[in-house]
């Protein structure tokens, strides 16, 4: 058997170059580049693997390891799962910031390499700079906070193991059902010692995507369920996106006239003019769309974990109407007591679409759709007209909104206020313009996540909305936007505070607190300068004070080859409404009136006793 001597860096960047996939585009390489931030950890070995590989796998370095990895994590998820990109950090604090991006990646499904240094597996310099030491247990890392938010997880104690743990990370990264965050650890002496490798190690391989067709005794069921259905309604999932599935769906809704509503994570898999699209589903959704499930006598999910913000806290989607739940993943395609039909969505959808030739639901059904839409419009036109006082979140959005081109640009929104407007009014014209991290709901995620989807989609403009919270947890990577050339434009909003946070509070009956920065919880906070930090950055920044200078201001971004930066006050106040029930933990019993009062009108309105 041929072999060659490498270390195991060496060996790993040299796997990590091997690694290709067929797109619509031919076959390109799987990784289309790792982040880094260098440290004792990593820079000795790793670093000098990479430089040896710069010109196939590009390394970027960022400012934050999380920020690096949200980056790598939205250019997957806007890349529909088909390329990912690795996330390189040291030992210690490097490595514990890669926690929370891996669990977004976990949450959302989506793939990421990790690899963290790690300390010495032969222990002779111990304890060494950043080792977290545990007494009982040698063995025991800071890398090990990584385990139960990685689908994969090794720490690699010897060269050789490479030769296993490599292809078992890709099959992990690369499978629709079990994709997530892979972490490989790698322990600084074990990244500079050699093995004599295999070289078939190193041959390319090309990685396509599996698709698996379900069983036909459980797809001949589901088709006399939905022919046995007057008012079916399909609820698409992120899973639509990942099968590359949605002309298939398109297909479907159209000639079995299906109406369609979307989840944060599905939106775009109709566009926002097609005729069977009732809007986002959910606590975040349109009232048209709610209002049609909850009439439906059938429930088709496709690619949907079916979360709380979907169902309504089940309230909207539950297992009092029939459900059929098409899932590449066997824990979702049986929840919710529903027929589980496990199988990619793209050939169930068209096997589907076959054998139920002339099937249609009906007309009145298909007509509810056209007048449900018509009454949310009214909702929308309300909450988007300017009016008196400081702009609210869903007039901003539609300031953005006309200045976009709807069939080329991206919105990038994530926890907070935004996705909620975003799902209920953002215009998807393409299957990719709409970008939210909805599943984790983690602040930080944008701006980073900008880079990541302009990486992905060059030819875009990628508006990145972010309130100031979210603005002030994770801001750094606005220097790597205008270092890279990677043009993003930020929006922030600044309402002094958590206003998303601020009025739930408020609507469980207690006073304002800890949350506005305005309410003295958190002392005399000054009037932050957002235009100026962004300049501060590197990026062409400029503060607005109206609707109208927004708009001028958008213009200017776009014409703009810098990453542009626009601040504006709004109000934390005014929110759409549209959505539905949503389950949070009322005190049963409280010294406020406000309190008890909130809880008895939160349990009538969510009706307590609805089905699991």
């Amino acid at each position: 058997m041929a072999t060659i001597t490498l270390t195991t860096a060496q060996a790993l960047t040299r796997f990590l170059t091997a690694q290709q996939v067929e797109t619509d585009d031919g076959v390109v390489p799987m990784f289309a580049g790792l982040w880094a931030i260098f440290g004792h950890g990593n820079v000795p070995a790793l670093g000098e693997a990479l430089h040896a590989v710069r010109e196939q796998l590009p390394t970027y370095r960022g400012h934050n390891e999380q920020s690096m990895a949200h980056a790598a994590i939205a250019y997957a998820k806007q890349m529909r799962r088909q390329r990912m990109m690795a996330v390189s950090s040291s030992i210690g604090p490097g490595a514990t910031n890669l926690v929370t991006a891996a669990a977004v990646a976990h949450v959302n499904r989506l793939p990421v390499l990790l690899l963290p240094g790690d300390t010495f597996t032969n222990r002779r310099p111990d304890p060494v700079l950043q080792q977290v030491e545990n007494g009982a247990d040698p063995n025991i890392t800071a890398n090990d906070t990584l385990r139960p938010v990685s689908r994969y997880f090794d720490r690699i104690t010897k060269p050789e193991q490479l030769i296993t743990s490599l292809p078992a990370a890709m099959a992990v990264l690369t499978d629709p059902e079990l994709c997530g965050p892979a972490t490989i650890c790698l322990p600084q002496d074990v990244q500079a010692e050699t093995a004599d490798f295999p070289t078939w190690l190193f041959d390319p391989v090309v990685h396509r995507l599996e698709r698996q067709l379900p069983d036909a005794a459980r797809l001949a069921s589901a088709v006399e369920q939905i022919k046995a259905a007057k008012k079916p309604v399909l609820v698409a999932g992120g899973g639509v996106h990942y099968s590359l599935a949605v002309d298939s769906l398109r297909r479907f809704a159209a000639e079995h006239q299906v109406p369609v509503v979307e989840t944060s994570a599905g939106k775009g898999a109709l566009r926002f003019d097609d005729a069977m699209n009732a809007g986002g589903i959910g606590v975040v959704g349109a009232s048209s769309a709610n209002a049609l499930v909850r009439d439906a006598d059938l429930l088709i999910t496709v690619g949907t974990r079916l979360s709380d913000f979907t169902t309504g806290s089940r309230t909207v989607v539950s297992s009092a109407v029939p459900q059929i739940n098409l899932n590449v993943a066997q824990m979702d395609a049986r929840k919710h007591n529903a027929t589980p039909l496990r199988g990619d969505a793209r050939l169930t959808l068209e096997a589907l679409t076959k054998a139920l030739a002339n099937w249609r639901s009906e007309a009145d059904w298909v007509a509810r759709v056209a007048s449900e839409k018509a009454i949310w419009a009214k909702t929308v036109a309300e909450a988007t007209a300017p009016g008196e006082g400081l702009p609210s979140d869903a007039q901003v959005t539609q300031v953005i909104i006309d200045a976009a081109d709807p069939d080329r640009d991206v919105l990038v929104v994530a926890a907070g206020s935004m996705p909620a407007e975003g799902v209920k009014l953002w215009p998807a014209g393409h299957s990719r313009a709409y970008h939210s991290e909805y599943g984790f709901s983690c602040m930080g995620y944008e701006i980073p996540a900008g880079i990541g989807v302009k990486m992905a989609d060059p030819g875009s403009e990628v508006f990145v909305v972010v309130g100031d919270g979210s603005y002030l947890m994770l801001n750094s990577e606005i220097a790597s936007a205008v270092a890279l050339d990677q043009k993003i434009i930020v929006v922030v909003l600044d309402n002094r505070g958590f206003g998303c946070i601020n009025r739930l509070q408020n609507a469980c009956g207690q006073d304002p607190f800890n949350n506005l920065l305005d309410d003295g919880t958190a002392g005399q906070t000054p009037k932050i300068d957002f235009a100026a930090h962004a300049r501060a950055l590197g990026a062409t920044a400029e503060h607005v004070g109206s609707l109208t200078e927004l708009g001028d201001a958008l213009q200017r971004a776009r014409c703009s080859r810098n990453s542009y930066a626009i601040t504006l006050d709004t109000n934390a106040v005014d929110s759409m409404g549209g959505g539905s029930w949503w389950q949070v933990g009322i005190p049963a019993v409280s010294d406020k009136p406000t309190v008890t009062s909130a809880r008895a009108q939160w349990q009538d309105t969510g009706a307590t006793d609805q089905p699991y």
